[in-house]
């Protein structure tokens, strides 16, 4: 009974993290919200920079969590650059953790709060969140025929002429690589087969259009592509079998040892512009990637197994870039919470929050 119990507690441990990164939503949203509607008067570009300081203060509490409570190694391969850039980043998708894994790189450039996301359309109803993302620069996307490409070329035209930090992230395989889903891992094989492609193990086949459409409305305001391929250890079974990457809940149950990072930069004059050549491009991106993972989870010699090539740095967050946005953004939202009003105002703004993100997210894309 008692080793149940234990064994319970431990299982449950992502809880206080989970607690407190979605109990600060409304907190950080009301902060946000209040200067927004205070910056109607000001400068467009003072409430940009504003809104990205404040994006950095949520985002440096996630990763407190991420990094510092689960204690993870981060191993980073490459050139990563010191100083922040405007870039599109290209990476492969195989959990929820992949979007905490483009903060980790930003983090380290202090551009946190430049990160804008291409998510897939649905997630624009997430609670508080979904709006938020798309206020904060992101954009929303339909799979496949119903992508429409007017729309995004349109946002991100609009985020250059108005001069925004760019940190665009991207996940050019449309869908996350789940070992447990084999009919997706399948179609997207026979589909590059089908098109001449080289056949893919360890990634699904890329799709070209968003990242075509993002590089071709701003190349002249990129400063380089990072194509980014990521592993965490300890996704392999006892047969040696690619098991499914943790999802954000094993991951603050402190399942992944070490997270592998894979940086290239690119620049943009090497990327050729037009789609039909840019696919082919992308497809040849996404064969290195394979070829990477293969040699990372399936190496012959095991000493070259769970490492990319190369020297790899172990780098560590200091507890001063995280801890103080913790401490503030927790201790406003337990201070709200310990009064009536305080409390009816969270609740409020939960409901009504929602309400109004999801009606303004269906009115403007």
């Amino acid at each position: 009974m008692l080793l149940s119990l234990v064994l319970h507690t431990y299982s449950m441990r992502y809880l206080v993290p989970a607690a407190v990164m979605m109990g600060a939503a409304p907190t950080y949203v009301l902060a946000w919200g209040a200067w927004r509607l205070l910056s109607a008067v000001l400068p467009a570009r003072l409430y940009r920079e504003v809104d990205d300081r404040l994006y950095t203060l949520y985002q440096s509490m996630v990763l407190f969590f991420f990094e510092n409570y689960t204690g993870v190694q981060v191993i980073i391969y490459g050139d990563l650059p010191k100083n922040k850039e405007n870039i599109l980043y290209l990476s492969n998708h195989q959990c929820t953790v992949d979007w905490i894994i483009a903060d980790m790189l930003a983090m380290r450039q202090n551009a946190i709060g430049h990160v804008r996301y291409v998510l897939k359309d649905g997630l624009k109803w997430l609670p508080l969140y979904g709006w938020y993302f798309s206020q904060h620069g992101g954009v929303y996307v339909k799979r496949s025929a119903k992508f429409n490409e007017k729309e995004m070329r349109a946002k991100l035209q609009a985020h250059v002429k108005s001069e925004i930090p760019m940190y665009l992230v991207i996940f050019p395989e449309g869908t996350r690589y789940n070992p447990e889903i084999p009919k997706v891992i399948a179609d997207s094989q026979s589909f590059a087969e089908k098109e001449g492609l080289t056949v893919l193990k360890h990634v699904l086949t890329p799709r070209v259009k968003a990242t075509h459409v993002a590089i071709d409305t701003m190349k002249d305001y990129l400063d380089a592509v990072y194509d980014v391929t990521v592993a965490y250890e300890g996704t392999v079974d006892h047969k040696g079998q690619r098991k499914v990457a943790p999802s954000m809940t094993e991951f603050l149950c402190k399942e992944c040892p070490r997270v592998h990072i894979f940086v290239e930069r690119i620049e943009l004059k090497d990327i050729p512009e037009e789609q039909m050549y840019m696919r082919r491009w992308l497809h040849e991106r996404f064969e290195i990637k394979d070829k990477l993972l293969i040699e990372f989870y399936d190496a012959k010699d095991s000493k070259r197994r769970n490492k990319f090539p190369g020297k790899g740095v172990h780098s560590k967050l200091s507890l001063k870039k995280t801890l103080p946005s913790l401490l503030f953004l927790g201790g406003l939202t337990a201070g709200m919470l310990l009064t009536e009003s305080g409390r009816k105002l969270y609740v409020k703004t939960w409901i009504y929050g929602t309400l109004i993100g999801c009606l303004w997210v269906s009115i403007k894309p």
